[in-house]
C-alpha cells in the first residue's frame, strides 16, 4: 500500500502540479502586488480615490456593502488585465513565433497544356479535351 502511494506521489505530472500551484500562489502575491501598489494609486490619481467600502444601502435590518462588492469586482478586473497583458499575450507572442509554418502540400493537380483545366496529377490523358499527357507535364 505504501509503495503505491510512493508512485502516486513521485509520478511526474503530480510533481508538476504541485510546483505549478506553488509557483501560482507567488505569482498571484506578484500581481495582487502590482495592482494595489501601481493600478490602484494610478487610478486613484486620474479619477480620485478609488474606494467605494461606503456604498450601501439597508433593506428592513438587512445591510447590503454595494461597495465591497465593486471594490473586489474592480480588483478583479486589474488582475485580470494584468495576467492578460503581462503574461498571456507575450506567451501567446512567444509560442506563435516559434511555431513553423507548415510545409506546402504537394501539388494533386496538374494544368493540361491544351484545354488549361485541372486534372489529376497522375492522369495521362485530359478528362475535358481527351488530348495526351506527359508525365513530365505540369504546371
Amino acid at each position: 500500500m505504501l509503495s503505491g502511494f510512493k508512485q502516486f506521489i513521485l509520478r511526474g505530472n503530480v510533481v508538476d502540479l504541485a510546483v505549478g500551484v506553488v509557483i501560482g500562489a507567488a505569482f498571484g502575491s506578484v500581481v495582487t502586488a502590482f495592482t494595489t501598489d501601481l493600478l490602484t494609486p494610478l487610478i486613484a490619481a486620474l479619477v480620485g480615490k478609488p474606494d467605494f467600502s461606503a456604498v450601501n444601502f439597508t433593506v428592513g435590518t438587512a445591510v447590503f456593502k454595494l461597495g465591497d462588492f465593486i471594490n473586489a469586482l474592480v480588483s478583479f478586473l486589474l488582475v485580470a488585465a494584468a495576467v492578460y497583458f503581462f503574461v498571456v499575450t507575450p506567451i501567446n507572442a512567444l509560442i506563435a513565433r516559434s511555431r513553423k509554418d507548415p510545409a506546402p502540400a504537394d501539388p494533386t493537380t496538374k494544368k493540361c497544356p491544351e484545354c488549361k483545366m485541372e486534372v489529376p496529377i497522375d492522369a495521362r490523358r485530359c478528362g475535358f479535351c481527351t488530348s495526351q499527357l506527359s508525365a513530365a507535364q505540369a504546371a
